[in-house]
């Protein structure tokens, strides 16, 4: 698989509101989008450092994932996304070497990308998106 970079550090919070003057304020970062992705059930904000970005995901609903992961762990880091050329190709290469797949197939995500998830139970406990333009 081909990772040409780090793409954003996705992370779990209870209010983006009230994230932001951390973020913008202390670390002197701007918030550049704000978006919901209605079908993930969860409204993101993006900063971006570097070639890097970080987002914040909020949810949007009591029965979404990232509503779960902050009543189960709390606030904090929710994944790590790695920028590929090719997001099914990367499934199926990855899959072919034994990794449990949570999207066999990339779909819609924030800003347009198309992103598919690996199981963390595979990757040493590490929540892993693919994503691409």
């Amino acid at each position: 698989m081909e990772i040409s970079h780090i793409e954003h550090l996705g992370i779990a919070v209870k209010s983006i509101e009230e994230q932001l003057p951390y973020y913008e304020q202390i670390l002197g970062v701007k918030c550049y989008n704000i978006e919901e992705v209605t079908d993930q059930k969860v409204k993101t904000a993006f900063f971006k450092i570097g070639q890097t970005k970080i987002e914040l995901l909020e949810p949007t609903s009591e029965d979404s994932t990232i509503a779960k992961f902050i009543e189960k762990r709390g606030e904090g880091i929710h994944h790590i996304a790695f920028a590929v050329p090719d997001v099914q190709s990367a499934l199926n290469e990855v899959e072919a070497k034994g990794v449990q797949l949570i999207d066999k197939a990339p779909r819609g995500g924030a800003e347009g990308l198309k992103i598919a998830f690996l199981h963390p139970k595979s990757t040493h406990g590490v929540l892993t998106e693919l994503c691409m333009d």
